[in-house]
Formats: C-alpha cells, structure tokens, sequence
C-alpha cells in the first residue's frame, strides 16, 4: 500500500519538499529573525499541538483545530452549496433560454466585478457578527465562477446531439436532462472546482472580521500575538482543506464524467 502511494505521488511530493528543505535552511541561517520566518521544523510542531494538544505550545488553540476546522467547513460548505443550487440552475436557464438571458446576464456580469470582499460591511449590516455574512460571502463568490462556467457548457453544446434528439421526439426538459446538462457538465465541474477554492479564501476573509471562530479566526488571532509560527499552521490547514476538497470533487467530477476520460484514451491511440 505504501509502495503504491509512492509510485504513484513520488513526483508530486518534489517540488514540495525542495520547498520545505529550502525553507528550513533559509530559517536557520540566520538571514531572517527565527520569530518573523519559524521553519517548518517548529510551524509543524505547533501544528500537531494545535491538532493533538501535545504540550500546550499552541496556548489556548492546543487541540482546538479539529473544532476551528469543523466550523470553518460548515461556513464553507452552507455558501457553497447554495451557490451550487443556483448557479448552477440559474446558468443552465440562461444557456438554454434566449429571454431569461437579457433578463439576468446583464445583471451578473455587472455584478460580477465587484471584489467579494466588498460586501463585507453590508453583509455585516444585514446579518450581524456570527455565521451568515460568511455564508453569505462565500455565496457570493463561488456564485459567480459556478454560473458563468454553467452558461459556457450549456451553449457549447454541441448543437447537432439537440437536433438529433429533438427529431427523436425529445421535448425540452428531456433534452435539458439527458443532452445538455450531461454536455455541460465538464464546465460545470471547472466551475465547481473554481468556486470551492474561493469559498475557502473568502471564509477566512469573514472570520478574521466577523466571526470569532474557525481557521480565519486563529489566523488574524495569532497575528496580533506576533505567533507567526501559528499563522503559517493557519495558512497551511487552509490550503490543506480547499486541496481535499478540490480532490473530492474531482473525484467525483472523474466518476460522472468516465465517458469523457475514455474518449481522450480511445483518441490517442
């Protein structure tokens, strides 16, 4: 089992620890104060306190990262779905539908520059200091990438599957269901994988304005205590959490999407 996961990320691991080698050595040679760059040597050790509450070197957060975690993810993963939901339904509406396109496009892509991070203080005004304005905040911001990646799949579709199942009889949910949203799901998926990556960004963004829990939290915390050992560890665990998630979707995205992989293998040949 060991053998096969080395075989199989050995070079994927390369880069990462040049990195970390690099890293320690750079901290140790005195370049930099050790308080301002700890090396990863001491990032790791009050990373395990922080997780398994070893010694106390993580001072009040010593065995909290499962909980900070737990509550960063209900953040992430309440916006995310709901984006999901209606970016999603509302890009395959607008690809598929010439009217509800000039009704809503033009409203998305006027707000869609707008930073996320700007609706901060509204999101604060409209639902106080807890939970839903970084609900909300991932809402908005994984919304966006979801449904602009669902309207390009739904009008790349090729058009000549619509005609030969609508001269099968196919009525328009039925083409919806078993012609476009299977050919949009490729972009579809992009987006997924776009947006998981800004709801984690943005959960931390609330956290360290409006919550008082969760990785964002420990992070903007540890800041202002000058404990930058724990706000690399913060950094880490976030990057660590949107990477597992953006494996779980593409594993999932590689189950639903085999006849895709397949095509790609039979057109090398």
């Amino acid at each position: 089992m060991i053998r096969g996961f080395w075989n199989q990320y050995k070079f994927r691991l390369i880069v990462p620890c040049v990195i970390l080698v690099f890293w320690e050595i750079i901290s140790r040679s005195g370049l930099f104060p050790s308080a301002l760059l700890p090396p990863p040597s001491k990032v790791l050790a009050v990373w395990l306190d922080w997780v398994f509450g070893i010694n106390g070197s993580a001072e009040v957060n010593s065995g909290a990262w499962v909980m900070d975690v737990l509550s960063s993810g209900m953040r992430v993963m309440s916006g995310y779905l709901i984006a999901v939901v209606v970016g999603v339904s509302m890009g395959v509406a607008i690809g598929w539908s010439k009217f509800i396109e000039k009704l809503l496009e033009p409203t998305i892509q006027m707000l869609r520059p707008i930073p996320p991070v700007s609706w901060i203080p509204l999101a604060i005004i409209w639902f106080g200091i807890a939970n839903k304005p970084a609900i909300f905040l991932v809402f908005i911001g994984s919304f966006f990438p979801i449904v602009i990646n669902a309207i390009q799949g739904v009008k790349t579709t090729d058009k000549n599957l619509i005609r030969a199942a609508s001269m099968m009889g196919a009525k328009q949910w039925k083409l919806i269901r078993y012609v476009i949203l299977p050919a949009a799901l490729p972009s579809i998926f992009t987006g997924l994988r776009l947006g998981i990556g800004i709801a984690w960004a943005l959960t931390v963004t609330a956290e360290m304005v409006a919550v008082k829990s969760g990785l964002g939290y420990v992070l903007w915390d540890s800041y202002y205590f000058l404990r930058y050992d724990l706000v690399i560890a913060s950094m880490a665990s976030i990057g660590l959490m949107g990477f597992l998630m953006d494996v779980l979707i593409k594993k999932v995205m590689d189950r639903m999407l085999h006849w895709q992989r397949n095509t790609s293998i039979e057109g090398m040949k």
